[in-house]
């Protein structure tokens, strides 16, 4: 794990601006840094040291693309920028079968002056080319660049695991690992994408290619882009995750793979010359790898956080001690106050680049903390929802058939008079009375703005846009496919990207700690793909087969449970006082005033106060937004670090 940055069309006076590049995402590697510098091109590198310790340092570069040829790395160029090589590569991530693919090199006549995975990679693309994306295992972002034809080839990995950001400005192509980085180069100029706050309000996270900042892309998942040498960018796509139901295989054998495909992806997860703890919490997803991880182990580290203070029932922490302690493992757990929630909010905007509503990427920003003080990496559950069926919403057109038998105008005209009327159940008439397609477009449906009460919020909509307009194209790549799996695909696409892996990696990195994720293993997926929906969920259950594997190695009563989720009590805060006068606050700020309707803002915020609805999602939507917004066109300052 670690940071990337670097541009085109570099010269030797380059050097500080790649030096202010690296330094300002310093806590993606604390461990070393370095410079490659030449005639067009300069890459900046910041390491978090996992594998070769001594012999890993980036940028990596070869002297020429033979087999003979020799690599060198920073270690011995006394913090001076390489000026010399024909190919070199910056990479963030892991590639968890490096050592087969050096075996299988190394018959072929290539030669290595490390045992690193970057090597690895690098003499891969000298030897296959392209194809090497079909041949790696792993998580990752890099950038290779060939000096003979000054082209640069960079790649993403399968599931969007690691960031990569990019932009055109002046001439220069400029990526890094973050945004706050390609910041720092003289030829962008910072320009808030307006459309992305549109969608933003929907979607709760940034939904669209381009990113807040105007001209500032992500690059897709499973996506390589080459820069030629006249600036021209060409951009593909090498891998596509498909579906391949396999009905005629029992559920037993589906177990029985399931299990195997797991033990397999947490001992590539494993990989690595330190030591790799795990997050356990109360869902079943951290504790499966926790005690697959205990098999393959002699003694682990675990961490959890909790708000038990305020949930007035069982809570992570107290579910996780209970394991660790069945399993003898140790577990390294901190309740997170009020104090430390508020407090840590702006750092944590800072960390993510763009605005994030996801109040769980606190609890990230912690437990990652907690962690990082004990081991440099570790593995977390995220993917398990998405591949194996977890989230509730995933039952919703199971409950939808309870109604199949009414006209579907009937329910919609239902709907509208709950709502009027301020009765539960108006969403699940809606819903009952549309396709999927109609209604769901993010885990947040029901909790982030529709685009009615956008277009109402907003002073200048920027976009006419739909979310469901936004998301009909990969709706149509399972048009033929059950709406619960065309659910799935879609949040594959959107909410997996968009929330759960940008904060798991910010918030990681931010602490200078790599998260590996097990359940976003191609091989995983290999698995999942064939599984039928009537093994993921049903109106009863979610995750059915994957629970039946986790009953394998942890209790039966942990592998039946429902999903905390990291319960964050804002609903409860919101109606307080102290947090409803700083909102308030907010909510009436000059930057509130140049975006939105103020009125709307203050009319969420009271009716919230006063009990008469659960408005904290929206009002958490545009309170981070504002404070998003003031740290980086405001006062554009690195906000101050509390302690934790």
């Amino acid at each position: 794990m670690c940071g990337i940055c670097g541009f085109t069309g570099a010269t030797s006076a380059d050097a500080s601006i790649l030096k202010n590049m690296c330094d300002i995402m310093a806590h993606r590697g604390p461990d070393g840094e370095g410079q490659y510098l030449a005639d067009g091109i300069a890459f900046g590198h910041r390491r978090l040291s996992l594998i070769d310790l001594k012999g890993g340092n980036q940028p990596m570069v070869r002297e020429t693309g033979e087999q003979s040829s020799i690599v060198s790395s920073p270690a011995a160029q006394d913090g001076m920028p390489f000026t010399s090589g024909e190919y070199a590569i910056v990479f963030n991530g892991e590639i968890y079968n490096y050592r087969e693919l050096r075996e299988e090199l190394q018959k072929d006549g290539w030669s290595f002056t490390t045992t690193s995975g970057t090597e690895v990679l690098l003499v891969s693309y000298l030897a296959w080319g392209e194809d090497l994306l079909q041949r790696v295992r792993g998580m990752f972002a890099f950038a290779i660049w060939n000096r003979s034809t000054k082209e640069l080839f960079c790649a993403r990995d399968f599931f969007g695991i690691k960031p990569f950001y990019y932009t055109m400005a002046n001439g220069h192509f400029i990526f890094a690992s973050e945004i706050k980085s390609i910041l720092e180069h003289p030829a962008y100029h910072r320009e808030l994408n307006e459309e992305a706050l549109d969608q933003y309000l929907c979607f709760q996270f940034s939904a669209l290619p381009e990113t807040f900042f105007k001209g500032i892309f992500k690059l897709d998942p499973a996506h390589s882009l080459t820069v030629h040498a006249d600036g021209t960018m060409e951009k593909k796509r090498y891998w596509k995750p498909t579906y391949d139901f396999d009905t005629t295989r029992s559920f037993e054998d589906t177990v029985n793979e399931i299990d195997a495909a797991m033990e397999d992806s947490v001992r590539y997860h494993m990989v690595a010359d330190v030591e790799v703890g795990s997050f356990l919490s109360s869902g079943i997803d951290s504790s499966y790898l926790t005690a697959d991880l205990n098999k393959q182990s002699d003694r682990i580290k675990t961490f959890t956080v909790g708000f038990s203070e305020y949930s007035g029932e069982r809570d992570e922490i107290s579910w996780a001690k209970e394991l660790s302690d069945t399993l003898h493992i140790e577990n390294n757990s901190r309740v997170i106050t009020e104090d430390d929630f508020w407090k840590s909010l702006p750092r944590m905007q800072w960390h993510m680049d763009e605005p994030s509503a996801d109040p769980s990427a606190v609890a990230l920003y912690f437990v990652d903390a907690e962690a990082s003080r004990k081991v440099k990496a570790v593995l977390s559950g995220e993917g398990a929802d998405e591949l194996f069926g977890g989230y509730k919403i995933y039952q919703t057109p199971f409950a939808n058939q309870k109604l199949a038998w009414c006209p579907k105008g009937l329910l919609h005209g239902a709907s509208s008079a709950f709502r009027s009327l301020h009765l539960r159940g108006a969403n699940y008439l809606e819903r009952a009375s549309e396709t999927v397609e109609d209604w769901y477009y993010t885990n947040a449906n029901g909790v982030a703005f529709s685009p009615a009460e956008r277009a109402r919020l907003l002073k200048h909509q920027a976009t006419t846009v739909t979310p469901q307009q936004l998301t009909a194209p990969v709706y149509k790549d399972v048009a033929d496919l059950d709406e619960t799996t065309r659910m799935q695909y879609l949040d594959l696409n959107f909410w997996l990207i968009g929330d759960i892996l940008l904060k798991t990696d910010k918030m990681a990195m931010a602490h200078s700690l790599e998260s590996r994720v097990p359940f976003l293993d191609k091989e995983v997926w290999n698995v999942a793909r064939t599984i039928p929906t009537c093994y993921k969920t049903n109106s009863d259950q979610t995750k059915i087969a994957l629970r039946q594997a986790a009953k394998r190695v942890i209790p039966k009563d942990w592998a039946e449970k429902e999903k905390l989720g990291f319960p964050v009590p804002l609903k409860l805060w919101l109606r307080q006082d102290r947090y409803y006068k700083l909102v308030h606050d907010w909510f009436t700020s000059e930057e509130a005033q140049k975006f939105f309707n103020v009125e709307m803002l203050i009319d969420l915020l009271d009716e919230h106060k006063r009990g008469d609805r659960d408005n904290s999602r929206k009002i958490w939507i545009i309170a981070m937004f504002l404070m998003w917004y003031r740290i980086y066109f405001v006062d554009r300052k690195v906000p101050e670090k509390q302690a934790i």
